[in-house]
């Protein structure tokens, strides 16, 4: 299936993308931030399991359970604090 990926803030720097679409067999969020850092390099250090990391489903926060459906966005993105 293909989904729709976007990159904000530091994740966007290193990987130097603003986003992609991906064919993937991902199921799951999860699944396809482990597919991402399986690239290696600059995925695998933004998006490693020990970084917090945030992610948005069709732009609503979510975990990484949630089910992934053909045409889905996935957003990725550190945690934002500000005042």
């Amino acid at each position: 299936m293909k989904v729709h990926i976007k990159y904000f803030a530091s994740i966007r720097e290193a990987l130097a993308c603003g986003g992609e679409t991906l064919d993937t067999s991902a199921s799951t969020v999860a699944a396809l931030r482990d597919a991402l850092i399986a690239r290696g390099g600059a995925y695998a250090e933004s998006l490693a399991r020990g970084r917090a990391v945030r992610v948005a489903l069709n732009q609503t926060l979510s975990d990484e359970a949630a089910a992934l459906e053909e045409g889905a966005e996935v957003a990725f993105f550190p945690p934002v604090t500000g005042g």
